[in-house]
């Protein structure tokens, strides 16, 4: 925390806090070279390869036209609706959510062209703002999910039923998100755009219908057991290239050099935090940090529906200050534990705590979604942190009936043999 407060990246704290408690552990002798054995042994994974695949893949989405394409099909089909301008960005980002599995990309992607046209049709501009950066929030939820497959190397779980996990609650999310859309536009007297004839219908699903196939092929090919998910995340890069390249005709070889340079970085970033969790994770795990938390939690009660409330509280105020990836990496290895020894499924518990940490993203003060479309959007942070409070209410209600109702993130893993 000294680090983190002094400036250093998240990353370099862990990796210069290990190494210290490391030097002065007095236990007993700790050679040094378990700081980069931890390190690379926590990337070595073949399932961590579908991180950059997937980002690949939703890199290509955006600079190829299918985002373009899905925005259209959208609005074709809730043109007719007071607002339909924020029903169309939640529809889209569902839709997209199922390609890239990262709530950022999805918030650039679809800010760029929808904030300025709501702001031009006579929306409240931080409501504009607001309603992309709930829309985006769906990306890490929805299979598949970047923060999903770091959960699983971290807790040494199935990725595929940790994708599967968060179906319903996306499914949860988006429809609230919806229901407040209407009921904000209808307060507002928001515009509504013609209604589409059925014909202009059909023809905007046939020019979106290769996009609209993406997340069909990924969560399908997933769920009835045609491919793996790191070769979904394969399959998701090359049919992005191909429909990007040859049927859209949207995308240039040319482009190719900055959509790999992009992806390179945001896949560094991802990968050398989960790297950086190697050593500090083992060091908690050797100083039985985690034993002290779970006997501390455990003795306010040995209820799990009381404890994961709790600790949920706990992850929602360490998401004001802490970035999600970083908050999963420090704090899943100390509370893994306590969830096992309370019989606690280990695939609610992991659903639970991207949930509740990808709810930061939403989060005042530091929500990054809020900032991204505030600079995409050019809209005042403060407008925005407004009007995001009821999808922020409405995501944290979400996650309590997670908790409260096992089964919502539990029952489609079990479908998954």
């Amino acid at each position: 925390m000294l680090l983190l407060v002094v400036g250093f990246d998240v990353g370099f704290s862990m990796i210069m806090s290990s190494g210290l408690g490391v030097i002065f552990k007095t236990e007993r002798i700790v050679d040094g070279s378990i700081i980069p054995l931890t390190m690379i042994s926590y990337v070595d994974s073949y399932a961590l390869v579908q991180i950059p695949l997937f980002i690949l893949a939703g890199e290509l989405m955006n600079r190829g036209g299918l985002t373009q394409r899905l925005i259209d099909w959208a609005a074709s089909l809730v043109g007719r609706l007071r607002g339909s301008l924020g029903h169309v960005s939640i529809l889209t980002n569902f839709v997209m959510a199922g390609v890239s599995g990262s709530a950022v990309a999805d918030a650039v992607a679809t800010g760029k062209p929808l904030i300025p046209a709501m702001k031009k049709a006579g929306y409240d501009e931080g409501y504009a703002g607001a309603v992309i950066a709930a829309g985006a929030l769906l990306g890490p939820i929805i299979p598949p999910s970047i923060p999903m497959v770091v959960y699983a190397q971290i807790a040494s779980q199935s990725v595929v039923k940790l994708f599967m996990a968060g179906v319903m609650p996306g499914l949860l999310l988006a429809t609230g998100f919806m229901v407040i859309c209407t009921l904000v536009a209808n307060k507002r007297k928001y515009p509504r755009a013609e209604a589409t004839s059925l014909k202009k219908q059909v023809q905007a699903t046939g020019r979106a219908g290769w996009a609209l196939m993406m997340p069909i092929i990924i969560v399908g090919g997933i769920r009835f057991g045609l491919m793996t998910d790191t070769e979904a995340a394969a399959v998701a890069a090359l049919y992005a290239l191909a429909v990007s390249l040859f049927i859209y005709d949207d995308f240039k070889l040319g482009f190719l050099p900055q959509v790999l340079a992009s992806t390179g970085r945001s896949s560094a970033q991802i990968l050398f935090l989960l790297a950086a969790a190697g050593p500090f994770s083992w060091l908690v795990a050797e100083s039985q940090i985690n034993k002290t938390i779970v006997e501390l939690i455990s003795s306010v009660s040995t209820n799990p529906v009381v404890v994961l409330l709790t600790i949920n509280a706990l992850l929602l105020i360490v998401g004001c200050v802490i970035e999600p990836l970083p908050a999963m990496v420090i704090f899943v290895p100390t509370l893994l534990p306590l969830g096992a020894q309370l019989g606690i499924d280990p695939i609610q518990f992991g659903a639970v705590i991207v949930l509740n940490l990808m709810i930061g993203l939403l989060h005042p003060p530091i929500g990054l979604l809020l900032f991204i479309v505030s600079s995409v959007g050019r809209v005042p942070i403060g407008a925005v942190m407004r009007e995001s409070i009821p999808f922020l209410v409405w995501s944290i209600i979400v996650l309590i009936l997670t908790i409260i109702f096992p089964s919502i993130t539990t029952w489609l893993p079990s479908q998954v043999h």
